[in-house]
């Protein structure tokens, strides 16, 4: 096809753990700010916008539909159609190729894609029991009947219901998990701690230069307005080995090696990515970053190791792209745990994984020195909707820095998925 889709800009809020700066703040209002900022630096006219597509894994009953009340900011015409999809930690990346195709196809040629997550505003639901009562309530005739129906409820029907970080299918929490990946691959504590200080240092390291805050849209919070995040506040400069080593295991409290040291933490945050058509892009006056070159989704069974799924989808994405592993010259893998990170690259590696994926030779070591270049999820954080346009717009910008033709990412997700996505730098 001669259309070709490409990544024009990306943006997105300041990172925060949840229960800080950005507790008070809706999925959509970060999600909004995203998108103004990202209109204001691009001074891109709202009216161009053919779509808006939105990632989030844990909605509010309030607002399902994130993406659509982003497309009703007054910048847009109340005309744009509008989705929010869910592919758990890969919502975001995910969002990025649907808008890909729509321009491949000639449905659009401007759209906006990202992701939301506000974790410190989960939805706390009643019991079935509860519900159930509370909806008869609602229908009876006297204040009799509902007293009756109310009399029915038992202490233990009133325990409210919170979403659980979990696989619904075991039961099995994605940290139980990452520790049992540990254990089967013979994944140190030592080498996940020594993985998630890179992560900070790194981290550190690009805030300080600029190379993430020129990513960030400063939030201004507060009662009035005047407190002001310029960066993710998970980032811990003044860690040590030392310090990290110190933390006890959280998931296996006897023998695990699974920290909240060597953990993502839960955080709240919203990201934005624009594409659009590469001649519509030149033609308003847009230097297109990349293109998407190939992506792939992969899924294992979530009872085995639920965190595999990016060993899956890595060499698929990267056979559709037509290129070899040598051929990557920055990586961006997300980091939910260490032990999920370096379980994966264990296996890339590995002749008898490489068996296992029915691969005649490992794909490859990687090279630390081109991968997760200004750390990763663990120190910056993940707002599970958002994390994949982070990814995205971090890496275009660092192809761009580097002028690195190839870069990949790597997203690991809940329900054992995994994602994979090939970009190539416009020259």
């Amino acid at each position: 096809m001669s259309r070709r889709p490409v990544v024009v800009a990306g943006i997105r809020t300041p990172f925060a753990r949840s229960g800080t700066f950005l507790r008070d703040a809706t999925a959509v209002q970060m999600a909004r700010h995203a998108v103004r900022e990202l209109l204001y630096r691009t001074g891109l006219d709202g009216r161009e916008v053919d779509e808006v597509i939105v990632g989030q894994v844990i909605p509010s009953v309030l607002a399902p539909n994130v993406a659509r009340e982003v497309s009703l900011l007054p910048q847009f015409p109340r005309t744009i159609p509008a989705y929010t999809l869910n592919r758990a930690c890969a919502s975001g990346a995910q969002a990025i190729t649907n808008a890909h195709d729509q321009i491949l196809f000639g449905h659009a040629d401007v759209v906006l894609a990202g992701g939301a997550e506000s974790l410190s505003d989960v939805p706390i639901l009643h019991s079935r029991k509860m519900s159930q009562t509370l909806v008869a309530a609602s229908k009876a005739k006297s204040l009799g009947e509902r007293l009756a129906l109310f009399a029915k409820l038992r202490l233990r029907d009133l325990a409210p219901v919170s979403p659980a970080i979990a696989e619904p299918s075991t039961g099995e929490s994605m940290g139980q998990s990452a520790e049992k990946m540990a254990k089967e691959n013979g994944i140190t504590r030592d080498a996940q701690d020594r993985y998630a200080l890179t992560s900070h240092q790194r981290a550190a390291a690009a805030t300080a230069s600029g190379a993430l805050s020129a990513e960030i849209a400063p939030w201004f919070g507060g009662k009035n307005m005047d407190e002001v995040a310029t960066g993710d506040n998970g980032i811990r400069a003044d860690t040590s080995y030392e310090k990290l080593a110190e933390l006890k295991p959280v998931f296996d409290r006897k023998y695990g090696s699974v920290t909240a040291g060597n953990s993502s933490p839960l955080t709240d945050g919203a990201a934005a990515v624009l594409l659009m058509e590469e001649a519509k892009a030149r033609a308003l006056g847009y230097e297109p970053l990349v293109t998407i070159r190939s992506y792939a989704v992969s899924a294992v069974d979530p009872g085995w190791q639920l965190l595999m799924g990016p060993m899956y989808a890595v060499p698929k994405a990267l056979d559709r792209a037509g290129i070899g592993w040598n051929e990557i010259g920055l990586w961006e893998i997300h980091e939910a745990f260490a032990a999920q990170v370096l379980s994966n690259v264990q296996a890339w590696a590995s002749k008898s994984w490489a068996e296992r994926m029915g691969r005649s030779a490992p794909l490859g070591e990687v090279d630390w020195g081109r991968a997760n270049v200004h750390g990763g999820s663990i120190a910056i954080g993940h707002p599970f909707g958002a994390t994949g346009a982070r990814l995205v717009t971090t890496l275009a910008n660092e192809m761009k820095r580097q002028e690195v033709q190839f870069g990949l990412i790597s997203i690991c997700a809940q329900g054992g998925q995994g994602f994979a996505m090939v970009l190539e730098r416009i020259r």
